[in-house]
């Protein structure tokens, strides 16, 4: 774990200014951020929603169960701790949560509306 020395004001108000930036997560991270994203495995929350100069986000990403637990694969340096993001892939990651939640909220909508009982109990006899 890093240490700052909290003597040098300079080098402390510089720390500061780092995490109010966030970090970039490299292209395969941020890949499997937006995967998780789009399936809701994600918590996603601005790092200081008071501070208007402040734009990172803290992101936390779950493991996802189930079939796109043993199906997906993820760096385990991301799951389940959380992270600093900069202003621009939060910005991306929120968007990606939301067209995922969208997407599956449709195909829930459209399962519920489907009759199964019609189409697959009372088939067409074949010719005879």
């Amino acid at each position: 774990m890093k240490s700052i020395d909290i003597a040098d004001i300079g080098a402390l108000k510089n720390e500061l200014r780092k995490y109010k930036l966030g970090k970039k997560l490299d292209i395969s991270q941020f890949n499997q951020a937006a995967r998780l994203a789009w399936l809701g495995k994600v918590v996603l929350s601005p790092l200081d929603p008071e501070d208007p100069d402040c734009k990172a986000w803290l992101l936390h990403l779950e493991r996802p169960e189930a079939l796109a637990g043993e199906m997906l694969e993820f760096d385990v340096e991301l799951l389940g701790r959380i992270h600093i993001l900069d202003a621009e892939q939060g910005e991306r990651l929120a968007e990606i949560l939301r067209e995922g939640f969208e997407a599956r909220a449709k195909e829930l909508d459209a399962l519920a509306r489907r009759d199964f009982y019609l189409g697959k109990f009372f088939r067409p006899k074949d010719g005879g």
